[in-house]
C-alpha cells in the first residue's frame, strides 16, 4: 500500500513563538502570498502559498517552551530543512542578505550546472534553495 495522493505538494507547518517576523520573511522577503487565517484548538495558523505547498506559520495561545536544536543540518537528528527548486538563487540571497537573515551556507556548486544556498528564518529554520542550470 502506498499513499494516494489527493494534492501534488505537501503542507508545511512551523510552530512559533513570533509570528510577525516570520510571516514578513515567507511572504515579504521570499514573496509566498498569504492565503489566510484560522484559529486552531489553542492557537492559530496563517497560511502563505509556495507554488501549490502551504506552509503553515502556527503560534500557540501558551508560547512554546522547547526551541528546534540550533545547529543547521549537522545540529540534531529530525526535520531539519526543506528544500525549494528555483532559478533565480542569486537574487533570493541577495533578498535575504538585505532582510538580514542569516545566510548559513552561501551559494555553493554542488556539481556542474547545480547550486544551493541554506538560509535561517527568523527562528532559524533552514530552508535550502536549489538551483539547476545556468
Amino acid at each position: 500500500m502506498g499513499v494516494n495522493l489527493t494534492k501534488d505538494s505537501i503542507d508545511l507547518g512551523i510552530v512559533t513563538n513570533d509570528p510577525e517576523p516570520m510571516i514578513a520573511f515567507y511572504r515579504d522577503v521570499l514573496g509566498f502570498t498569504e492565503a489566510g487565517t484560522m484559529p486552531l484548538p489553542g492557537g492559530g495558523m496563517t497560511r502563505l502559498m509556495c507554488g501549490s505547498s502551504s506552509i503553515k506559520i502556527v503560534t500557540m495561545k501558551k508560547p512554546v517552551e522547547h526551541k528546534a536544536a540550533p545547529g543547521g543540518l549537522g545540529g540534531a537528528t529530525g526535520y531539519r530543512y526543506w528544500t525549494m527548486t528555483v532559478s533565480n538563487l542569486a537574487e533570493i540571497v541577495a533578498a535575504c542578505e538585505t532582510a538580514q537573515a542569516t545566510v548559513a551556507v552561501p551559494i555553493t556548486e554542488l556539481a556542474p550546472g547545480v547550486s544551493l544556498a541554506i538560509i535561517e528564518d527568523p527562528d532559524g529554520n533552514c530552508v535550502e534553495f536549489v538551483q539547476q542550470g545556468a
